[in-house]
């Protein structure tokens, strides 16, 4: 038997969802252990005055939970 914890994060990238994603996963990496499963909740994009855009993907990330 196992149990999992899930964290959100969102990812952010001037060229693409895919990348935006790819960059939170990879940051998550860095400081989570034993990741699972990914699971993209929400795409959008955010435009700044200058009419750039960000793309940006909200992730859920589960990862094995080992406890205290």
């Amino acid at each position: 038997m196992s149990v999992y914890k899930v964290v959100e994060l969102i990812g952010t990238s001037p060229t693409s969802w895919e990348d935006a994603a790819k960059t939170a996963v990879e940051q998550a990496s860095k400081t989570l252990r034993q990741l699972r499963v990914g699971e993209i909740k929400q795409l959008d994009i955010a435009i700044d005055d200058t009419g750039a855009m960000t793309y940006r993907a909200k992730v859920s990330l589960s990862l094995k939970y080992e406890g205290d």
